[in-house]
């Protein structure tokens, strides 16, 4: 069981400037049991919360800032992860599966076979959501099909389903003692059970993905009084601010105009636009584009292939040569999300030379993610006819100046860096500081704080860039398809060799070939001794 550490976050915001006063975060496990299953402790996850509170109140006390001025608390969290616990007990029912995990691919199979034509955009219309293991239904669907207890609660009307923010929210407002088991839009909305046109869970959709709706939370708004907190140093301040993490850093980077949009390169990749009251059903994956992965790149090559002890160090690498020489990485280690949506695809390294070294790696895995936002970007330029004039962003990667370089000279347009990239965080206080009821925070346009920020301009020519994406996207289409078939196993664990067909027909070949020859050979020696005779 292979582990990682994710950061588990918490800040407290001046409603006036927008300034961070103070913050703490933690380090919490994840889990790889199975190739392509991630997993996070649910327990670890709350415990993780109460200490980033306790540990950033007494930050403030020690700047003589006194926390009785907290007027409210907002809930920022990874969106699709998936968790379902017992109401009775309050007890996780088995571990969060995270949004990036695998193993519900033969489920998402499965229920692409049983629509009209296989048609994996079949529930669009309704959800604006292709049918892909990214999102919370299928995870909530293999959760019921392989886990007793889950199964078991479901059928005693003791399971409660819900994203990490419901799980948070129920918690921290009670839990198995009256706790508030609620969700916002943004999360639900990306569960694959939500219909965007009525802003509610759809009958149709659950019955769909067979989900009784009683499991469901109420769907609330983003910024509204959820509950209070219950119990530590912030007992009886009100919750009142809900945002998937995207959807936070939208609010964050003050993005509140139509055609304004913003990239978070964290783990994943996620780029997300303002198109204004008008719903976008026919593509709506190009409002909101997900790339599974970005920072985890460097992760994999600091941990897997151990060429680089830090981030810092990637980027000390890649500026030494300042060029791939050629090399292209595309990183689909979970497939391709937006906008190929390709569960099939996998990672691959192309465009070798015996001249090539890991600086020019180095350089290559950050190219690579500006090329998958430059694909989602560009996408999202052709549906709404609007090209963007600059990309704002945030997230851990963005202190990295070289791949900021690198991002402007790819997409030909401005990126533009916030000095303070908590954005996300920062989203959430706004929602929270504006519901009605604490009424601390303006989102009025002429009350919102000004922002100092970073330019970083193109500084290569548009044929250059031209032709450095089209080559990305010659290697992109030699990822796809290579994951076709189910491993077939030996009965002893092993997957075996003729559980890939080309393999088994040239292996099969190769023994059919050996025996004609020693036939052939076998009858030459009979054919000789006779002629000697």
């Amino acid at each position: 069981c292979l582990a990682h550490k994710r950061v588990e976050a918490g800040g407290v915001f001046n409603s006036k400037t927008a300034e961070l006063l103070s913050h703490h975060q933690v380090e919490i496990k994840q889990s790889f049991p199975k190739e392509g299953w991630v997993e996070e402790d649910p327990k670890e996850i709350l415990q993780s919360v109460y200490e980033c509170m306790e540990r950033t109140c007494e930050k403030l006390t020690q700047l003589n800032i006194d926390i009785s001025n907290i007027k409210a608390i907002g809930v920022t969290n990874q969106r699709e992860t998936t968790l379902v616990w017992d109401k009775e007990t309050g007890e996780p029912l088995y571990n969060a599966i995270v949004w990036l995990d695998l193993r519900t691919q033969s489920t998402v199979e499965r229920l692409i076979n049983k629509t009209p034509g296989r048609n994996k955009n079949h529930l669009k219309h309704k959800t604006g959501l292709p049918i892909s293991t990214y999102f919370s239904a299928v995870k909530l669907r293999w959760l019921m099909d392989n886990v007793d207890e889950v199964r078991e609660a479901v059928v005693c009307h003791r399971a409660m389903f819900g994203t990490v923010d419901s799980w948070l929210i129920w918690c921290l407002t009670g839990g198995k003692k009256g706790g508030v088991h609620c969700t916002d839009v943004t999360n639900a909305s990306r569960t694959m059970l939500f219909n965007i046109h009525t802003m509610d869970w759809d009958p149709e959709l659950c019955k769909y993905f067979g989900i009784p709706m009683e499991i469901l939370p109420r769907v609330r708004s983003s910024s509204e009084i959820y509950g209070l907190m219950k119990s530590g140093a912030l007992s009886g301040i009100p919750i009142s601010g809900c945002l998937g993490d995207q959807s936070a850093a939208l609010v964050g980077q003050m993005c509140f105009q139509d055609g304004q949009a913003k990239n978070t390169y964290g783990t994943g990749c996620f780029l997300l636009r303002n198109t204004g009251p008008k719903v976008q059903v026919q593509r709506p994956e190009y409002t909101h584009g997900s790339v599974a992965i970005a920072g985890a790149v460097v992760r994999w090559l600091q941990d897997n292939l151990g060429i680089i002890g830090s981030s810092e160090e990637l980027e000390k690498l890649a500026a030494s040569v300042g060029t791939s020489y050629g090399c292209y990485f595309v990183p689909a280690f979970s497939g391709l999300y937006a906008p190929y949506w390709e569960p099939s695809a996998r990672g691959i390294i192309c465009g070798l030379t015996q001249f090539t070294n890991k600086s020019h790696l180095a350089f290559a895995a950050l190219e690579a993610v500006c090329f998958q936002t430059r694909e989602i970007l560009d996408a999202m330029n052709q549906d709404s006819g609007i090209p963007l004039t600059q990309l704002q962003v945030d997230g851990g990667m963005t202190s990295n100046r070289l791949l900021m370089q690198l991002q402007a000279d790819i997409l030909c347009i401005p990126v533009v860096k916030p000095s303070m990239p908590e954005t996300t965080a920062l989203g959430a206080a706004m929602a929270a500081g504006a519901a009605e009821g604490v009424s601390v925070w303006s989102l009025s346009p002429e009350d919102l704080s000004e922002v100092t920020s970073e330019k970083f301009e193109p500084q290569i020519n548009p044929e250059e860039s031209e032709f450095r994406y089209a080559r990305w996207k010659k290697a992109v289409q030699k990822s796809m398809n290579w994951e076709t078939t189910e491993p077939v196993g030996n009965g002893n664990g092993e997957t075996s060799i003729f559980s890939s067909a080309p393999l088994g027909f040239y292996i099969m070949g190769s023994m059919l070939m050996l025996v004609g020859a020693r036939y052939l050979a076998a009858e030459n020696r009979l054919e000789w001794t006779k002629t000697e005779q």
